[in-house]
């Protein structure tokens, strides 16, 4: 809803929109996730590889559905995980009473079942989103700061999607873990720290960009 009032949608397009949607997304994403499945697997699910894709969420619900229909279900695990819930949601409300920091429940929840590498992630982009916002907000024109910040980061979340897709094409197509690969397992540190500097390069060329277009 927010997105068609910044272009001037009336709902009733906005529900034209979403059944197209809907239809290509039911042609597109079967085809997407079996290429997946044939290029990594999937973590937990039969022939995934060694370099199998994780899937918490799937896994999640399908550990409750196998325990609800087998009977075997931890309601111990599950009662004090409700109890947690609770506690930071209580803690959670004191915070903003207080003016203080937050605890997000659903932050809580996402850092105990996603691995660390995506979470880690998120706080980064946190962080990055919090200053970005802050400098916008002393611009000319903070609302066109704002957007350009939003735009930058879909193109990053969709252009990191589209190459994951491709990898996969070549994977499934070669036959191989690391088609791509042209240097040998020593080059990991160099290649973790060189892909680091590579994003703080790009994170400072978005900021240019932005502060040039908010001029």
């Amino acid at each position: 809803l927010k997105t068609g009032q910044v272009v001037g949608a009336t709902p009733w397009r906005q529900q034209v929109a979403l059944v197209i949607g809907v239809l290509f997304g039911s042609l597109a994403i079967p085809g997407v996730l079996d290429l997946l499945n044939n290029a990594f697997g999937f973590a937990g699910a039969p022939g995934a590889r060694e370099q199998a894709l994780a899937a918490p969420q799937a896994l999640l619900i399908s550990a409750l559905a196998k325990g609800v229909l087998g009977g075997d279900l931890e309601w111990p695990l599950l009662g004090l995980g409700a109890i947690i819930g609770v506690v930071i949601v209580a803690i959670d409300e004191l915070l903003g009473r207080a003016k203080k920091l937050r605890l997000p429940p659903l932050g809580v929840g996402m850092g105990v079942y996603l691995p660390m590498s995506l979470t880690l992630l998120i706080v980064v982009g946190s962080v990055i989103g919090t200053r970005y916002e802050a400098w916008a907000e002393r611009q000319a024109d903070p609302e066109t700061a704002k957007r350009f910040g939003v735009l930058a980061a879909t193109g990053l979340i969709v252009g990191e999607s589209l190459f994951g897709v491709a990898f996969a094409g070549i994977v499934a197509a070669t036959g191989k873990d690391a088609p791509l690969a042209v240097v040998g397992a020593g080059f990991e540190p160099i290649a973790l720290w060189g892909g680091l500097a590579m994003f703080a390069g790009l994170v400072w060329w978005i900021y240019r960009l932005t502060r040039r277009a908010s001029r």
